[in-house]
């Protein structure tokens, strides 16, 4: 008897064992286990709930527990999906223990309205299988309206380059949104092939500006060399003007030097009784100067010095400069280059301005003229051969306006830039001058 007993008692205490399990598995398939986590709050707060009714009853319940209006937070899944007030634990596909962060709504670290977009799960996920990252995704699904795939993937292709798509927005599953025709094999051949185009459209309008840039930085460069060219054959020109100008001085000067070294032979002889004309053109000792004329007589050369001829305003020039050399060589050089120069810088000035009164007078006593100009005396008669005339009484140097002045400024000019850029000049002649 106690036997029987003992075999229902064993059976009953299976029985209750196997609907307590049975209860513990319908819970488990029925209700889920929510652990919420506040943002300014270190502890975490634990509810179940079953999992077709609306978030909004743990949402409020959470708000009880921390004494103020569930309103408050914006609720976020680990994934950044926001969660609203109608949504339930299964459409959102929340596990047992699904954790859940409530944001506050203006405090630093939350998340603003502007920040949240809805979009489909599905294209979502299929963007994601992609390789696109979740931030561009998501927000190329919110911007092209979660029309289509291909849609959005030319949005992401458009913004490849736009950094302010890659922080995460907060993610909201609209299950109103249709879902689009079901997912085929040939969505992601599709997608990648739009891609592959757009990138190809982008190298081919990058190439063509870069043969732009390319074209003009050659143009540029061209342009460039030209004026280069121009501008180092402009120098080439003045050079070669300006060696000319000091071989032909240089040749005057040498020729000067050697009539004087032949009237000197020619006046010697003459003093000691000796014949001035060469036995022979074997003997001839005479050195027979570049403008002399020669006349053949019997058998012999005959030197003749040629006749004097009188002297131009430019070699009087000249030769005043020169003298200003010469008489003041043991000043410093540069003392005598600023003369040249300030002469030169008057003389451009009349010559320029012809019209204007204060170029064509001069103040003797101003002092940086007569510093470097007025205390040489080859200074003051350099300026009356320029045709610079003083008046009795007057403290003035004034140049007349007539027609002729202007050639003579011109001669002026040129002399004194012979001057100022010929190193020699004026030395050539000091032998002369000793004789």
């Amino acid at each position: 008897m106690s036997t029987k007993q003992n075999g229902e008692s064993g059976s009953t205490s299976m029985i209750v064992m196997e609907e307590e399990k049975k209860a513990k598995v319908e819970s488990a398939s029925t209700h889920v286990t929510l652990r919420f986590k506040g943002q300014d709050e270190e502890e975490i707060r634990v509810f179940r709930m079953r999992r077709n009714v609306e978030m909004r009853k743990v949402m409020k319940r959470y708000g009880e527990t921390r004494g103020v209006k569930w309103t408050t937070f914006v609720f976020i899944l680990k994934d950044g999906t926001r969660i609203r007030e109608s949504h339930t634990p299964d459409e959102l596909e929340l596990k047992d223990g699904a954790k859940i962060d409530a944001m506050l709504h203006h405090e630093g670290g939350g998340y603003a309205e502007s920040d949240v977009v809805e979009v489909n799960r599905g294209l979502l996920k299929e963007l994601e299988d992609m390789g696109f990252s979740m931030a561009r995704a998501a927000w190329a699904l919110h911007h092209s309206g979660n029309s289509s795939l291909e849609e959005a993937v030319n949005w992401i292709v458009d913004h490849e380059n736009d950094s302010q798509f890659d922080k995460a927005p907060v993610v909201e599953f609209n299950i109103e949104i249709e879902s689009p025709s079901p997912h085929d094999d040939t969505s992601q051949a599709r997608a990648n092939e739009l891609k592959e185009r757009a990138r190809k459209l982008r190298e081919e309008e990058e190439t063509k500006r870069e043969r732009e840039r390319e074209k003009e930085r050659i143009r540029a460069g061209k342009e460039m060399m030209e004026a280069k060219r121009i501008a180092e054959e402009n120098e080439r020109k003045r050079n070669i003007a300006l060696r000319k100008a000091e071989k032909d001085e240089e040749k005057k000067a040498r020729e000067k030097v050697m009539l004087k070294v032949n009237a000197d032979k020619a006046e010697r002889k003459s003093r000691h009784g000796l014949p001035t004309e060469a036995e022979s053109t074997s003997t001839s000792t005479l050195v027979a100067p570049l403008d002399t004329k020669v006349h053949i007589v019997s058998s012999s050369i005959r030197i003749l010095m040629p006749s004097p001829s009188p002297v131009s305003k430019a070699e009087e020039m000249r030769e005043c400069l020169r003298s200003l050399r010469r008489n003041h060589k043991e000043e410093d050089p540069r003392t005598m280059r600023r003369a040249f120069e300030t002469l030169l810088m008057i003389v451009r000035n009349a010559a320029k301005n012809p019209d204007e009164e204060k170029y064509r007078r001069i103040r003797v006593t101003n002092r940086l003229f007569q510093e470097r100009v007025g205390r040489f005396k080859e200074g003051m008669e350099f300026m009356e051969l320029c045709g610079f005339t003083r008046e009795e009484g007057s403290e003035f140097l004034s140049l007349s306006n007539h027609e002729g002045d202007l050639s003579r400024l011109r001669d002026a000019a040129f002399q004194l830039q012979s001057a100022v850029t010929n190193p020699f000049f004026g030395l050539l002649s000091k032998e002369a001058a000793k004789e």
